[in-house]
């Protein structure tokens, strides 16, 4: 990943509370699991932004790396990595992932 794509993540990352990295819009999901993860923070009623990697190939392939982690989508929580539509399934299953919210939309 170039040094001009990782400052530009972080800087996606960093702009918002919740931000999702996915295929599609939130109000157009472009896969299943994007759509679940619109869906959980949809319920949690929740303010959040997404980034849509299908329109930057540079951004899709280097937010992989960025979190080491190899799938989309990808959910970040004040600035850091929460986790893809699995984790965010079984932290809303267990209620953690609505306190982890609460307690990062309150700082």
């Amino acid at each position: 990943m170039t040094p001009e794509v990782q400052k530009r993540i972080d800087d996606l990352v960093q702009q918002d509370k919740i931000v999702v990295f996915m295929k599609g819009s939130k109000l157009m999901p472009q896969c299943g699991f994007s759509n679940n993860v619109v869906q959980i923070l949809n319920i949690c009623g929740v303010p959040f932004t997404t980034f849509d990697v299908l329109s930057d190939p540079e951004v899709r392939q280097g937010i992989k790396e960025y979190s080491n982690w190899p799938t989309i989508p990808q959910v970040y929580l004040n600035g850091e990595f929460l986790g893809g539509s699995d984790i965010l399934i079984e932290l809303y299953q267990s209620g953690e992932l609505q306190q982890m919210v609460e307690v990062a939309l309150a700082s």
